[in-house]
């Protein structure tokens, strides 16, 4: 069973590696950054909001869900958009958002 996708959970496999399988190959993402989103006022308690940051291989991959897997966290899917290219690699953004009872669920 996959790990809970949370801000607290991401951030303990800060700076490890992600493969993704994709078109018979197989490609790492290393998460570089976690960002979490203060909550506002007017919002219900109990909302995540938080962003990853993923330095991916220098082979672009356009936005989409893809199948991450990881040695801690196991197996999960993500969407991924990517949002800039650094030297010969690109950067991608997971977006989360969500209420935390529907995650621990």
């Amino acid at each position: 069973m996959p790990a809970a996708l949370t801000e607290e959970e991401f951030s303990r496999h800060l700076n490890t590696k992600f493969f993704a399988q994709v078109d018979e190959q197989t490609f790492e993402f290393e998460l570089v950054g976690v960002k979490g989103y203060s909550s506002r006022e007017i919002e219900q308690p109990g909302l995540e909001r938080f962003s990853l940051f993923f330095e991916g291989p220098d082979r672009y991959l356009p936005q989409n869900t893809y199948s991450l897997q990881h040695d801690q966290m196991g197996n999960f899917e993500i969407f991924l958009v990517p949002i800039t290219k650094e030297g010969e690699k690109f950067r991608y953004e997971a977006v989360f958002n969500y209420y935390l009872q529907s995650a621990e669920q």
